[in-house]
């Protein structure tokens, strides 16, 4: 029982680490602790714990999760916050050792997200009927998506004081509420006037102000994201585009276009608000398949 108590502590610890010293948001943490929670489950079944567990104990868990039929992937998340947490109880002195320094994994390839071409977000863009307030606000959604590559996230908790129309510019708070700012196109600025003048002044209902920006017609208060999901799905629909897309499928073809136009990686970076610009490199594959497909195409020997 004692030796629970210390391993929840040791947990405990490590999360108040990620939120204060690295400021992660709580879908993080949560996910940082199930995966904690599946490895003290492990090795509590073996009867061990974090401090005497071994490189073997660790490999055996690995083994464990793909033989329960989780995902690599999945996989590869839970040994990355395994290693965290390890190099935690090291720096903090709680260990002398790093049972994952010599851990192995083959993290899997990562996939190329699914990504519109230029011709299909221009017929997803055309699809809203402007003579309709819901249309307006639906044009204004999927033109600030495109615009700025926003997540989902972003343009759900989107309020009235982050948008600076005039300039051109919107201030986004990504994960652990990093700031950045983002320019947004002409295309954008125009429709997002015409909904905030005409449209979401007749949905704020005066007895649930909000700072939202994107309203519900009928309740007046901020979408959630299944809402958006549903615009999404809606008008994809409606240009007749089979891909599976989703609100992200956006935010990835912001930066395919953006890097096929010649935009640099680092800027690209910035942009999408990615931390390591290693998850930013996953768009080069996309702009070289490109590059790829319009050679073969156009090239006489091709």
């Amino acid at each position: 029982m004692e030796k629970a108590k210390q391993q929840r502590s040791l947990e405990r610890n490590y999360l108040s680490y990620l939120r204060l010293e690295r400021g992660l948001s709580d879908n993080s943490l949560d996910a940082y602790k199930r995966d904690l929670e599946k490895l003290s489950s492990y090795l509590s079944s073996k009867q061990k714990d974090f401090g005497i567990a071994k490189t073997t104990d660790l490999q055996q868990f690995i083994k464990a999760l793909s033989e329960a039929g989780l995902e690599r992937s999945s996989i590869a998340r839970i040994i990355s916050a395994i290693r965290g947490f390890y190099k935690f109880l090291l720096v903090e002195r709680i260990l002398d050792f790093d049972p994952t320094e010599s851990l192995e994994l083959k993290t899997p390839k990562r996939q190329p997200p699914e990504i519109l071409t230029v011709r299909e977000i221009e017929s997803i863009l055309s699809k809203p009927d402007l003579t309709s307030k819901k249309g307006i606000r639906d044009k204004a959604i999927l033109e600030f998506l495109y615009a700025t590559g926003a997540r989902v996230s972003e343009l759900t908790t989107l309020t009235v004081s982050q948008l600076f129309l005039r300039d051109g510019l919107v201030r986004l708070f990504g994960k652990g509420k990093k700031e950045r700012i983002v320019p947004i196109g002409k295309a954008a600025i125009g429709i997002l006037d015409e909904y905030l003048d005409k449209v979401r002044p007749l949905f704020l209902k005066k007895s649930k102000m909000t700072d939202a920006i994107f309203l519900s017609q009928e309740r007046g208060t901020g979408l959630s994201r299944m809402a958006v999901w549903n615009i999404i799905q809606e008008y994809t629909k409606a240009a007749k585009i089979e891909k599976r897309i989703t609100p992200h499928t956006f935010r990835h073809s912001f930066a395919t276009h953006l890097l096929e136009g010649g935009a640099d990686l680092r800027i690209v970076q910035e942009l999408l608000g990615h931390a390591d610009i290693s998850t930013t490199e996953i768009y080069t594959h996309i702009d070289r398949s490109y590059l790829l497909e319009v050679h073969r195409r156009f090239h006489p020997r091709g």
